[in-house]
């Protein structure tokens, strides 16, 4: 009889969990992109385990910021952008709504490219093929967006299933790999590799490069690949969107609550994909293969094949798929929303203006991945640094400013453990901006 009781009671924990689960699931897959990907293999390639105590750090972040961005979702009336408006100006709140907008797009070719690589193993020998293919899903999204009456219900279900992919597609390898349990709970205990002790900001030197080893300036970075982790596991646009989420999703202030619970379901989602990419890596990779060998995804899952053979490939390559999807789609409605929020028009996800915004990034990103290559895209990812270094520390600021506004009501004040995570979560969104801005400058020098 106690086993039967003790049965139902984790039925039932588990299905109010499930339940809970939905908004933040889907700002995971948002951040669960290549770059992701890419990033976390490459952390694992370098590093082995020694870097696990930093996913895990910046994933907390992201709960922090998740967690503040739904009460301000459920406990103001008004849409983020439309709060910021009333209370400091419609320019801040044009500023937050753009420059979101305009990160979406420039990195939506990311996305596009990521996309492409997944594909390039199974089409290696038809380029063609992987550019119809490419069309087609913007083609086949589009026709989507304007022909579900209601995008939320959809979405939700959609990321559920891209999640189930990446789990099944990267624990396979994971399963595979037999990773040290002993050295994945010494990665827990933080440490500075040798390999980061040159300094945190980016510098130039003098080093020997090409065939003729011609002494050029070049800007050294050992942390621009911490850099990478962080700002891919620790998204804070991802985060502001939740605030949008959960009102799509109808929440108010009883599901306070449930939104935490939803908040470290959907980013322990994120944060333990992320760990198996690069446990598997740092498995099977550290020290075997350099990491500057890894420059796509897509040369992760070749890297993998001579010691899994080609099915496990497949399982890779699903999961990437998989993740440049997700992030693929919820990436251009995050920036379809804000930029229709920040403006005043109407930000619902079933609105006229978000579709006709985020058709835009679609196009945006599709046409860079197809019409340009290598030293031509330079300029773009120069273009969305710039931006990250303006919009990031506006969202953080702005989540802050939003939180510790009074509620209105019986609605309790947010609790100091989110805000205490969502500060720390800023100085690291100002951190990382100024790392950038310092890395742009660097770069127009040369």
């Amino acid at each position: 009889m106690a086993s039967n009781s003790n049965n139902t009671k984790t039925s039932g924990v588990a299905k109010r969990f499930t339940r809970a689960i939905g908004p933040a699931v889907i700002v995971a897959c948002v951040v669960l992109g290549p770059g992701s990907i890419l990033t976390s293999s490459k952390i694992g390639c370098q590093f082995g385990y020694e870097m696990i105590w930093l996913l895990v750090g910046a994933g907390l972040l992201m709960v922090g910021a998740v967690a503040t961005s739904a009460r301000i979702g459920v406990t103001l009336e008004g849409t983020p952008c439309e709060e910021l408006a009333t209370r400091l100006g419609r320019p801040v709140a044009a500023l937050a709504g753009i420059s979101v907008f305009l990160i979406a797009a420039c990195f939506q070719f990311s996305n596009n490219v990521g996309v492409l690589a997944s594909l390039e193993p199974l089409f290696e020998t038809n380029p063609a093929m992987q550019r119809n293919l490419l069309i087609g899903l913007n083609v086949g999204l589009i026709a989507c967006l304007f022909g579900f009456k209601r995008l939320y219900q959809p979405i939700e279900r959609l990321m559920m299933l891209l999640v189930g992919l990446m789990l099944i597609g990267f624990a396979a390898n994971l399963i595979m790999a037999r990773p040290s349990i002993v050295g994945i709970l010494g990665g827990l205990v933080p440490s500075v590799p040798e390999e980061l002790s040159g300094g945190f900001f980016p510098k130039v030197e003098q080093i020997a490069s090409g065939a003729n080893s011609e002494i050029k300036p070049t800007i050294v970075d050992p942390w621009f690949v911490i850099q990478g982790l962080l700002a891919t596991t620790f998204s804070i646009a991802g985060a502001f969107y939740q605030a949008y989420l959960v009102k799509e999703k109808g929440w108010g202030v009883a599901q306070l609550k449930q939104g935490v619970t939803d908040s470290f379901a959907g980013i322990s989602v994120l944060v333990g994909i992320s760990l198996m990419i690069m446990v598997t890596s740092a498995s099977v990779l550290y020290g075997k293969v350099a990491s500057s060998d890894l420059s796509s995804a897509a040369d992760v899952a070749r890297q993998l094949e001579p010691l899994f053979g080609s099915t496990a490939t497949v399982l890779f390559c699903l999961g990437i798929f998989a993740g440049a999807f997700s992030s693929f789609l919820v990436n251009s409605i995050i920036g379809g929303t804000l930029l229709a929020d920040g403006l005043g028009l109407e930000a619902k996800m079933d609105s006229t203006w978000t579709k006709i915004f985020t058709v835009g990034v679609l196009l945006i990103g599709m046409f860079v991945a197809l019409l340009t290559d290598g030293a031509d895209r330079v300029p773009l990812i120069i273009f969305a640094q710039a931006m990250t270094v303006l919009g990031g520390p506006v969202l953080a600021f702005s989540m802050l400013y939003l939180a510790t506004r009074r509620p209105t009501g019986d609605t309790p004040r947010t609790p100091a453990w989110i805000l205490g995570l969502m500060s720390v979560g800023a100085v690291v969104v100002i951190a990382l901006a100024a790392r950038t801005a310092w890395r742009i400058f660097l770069q127009v020098q040369l």
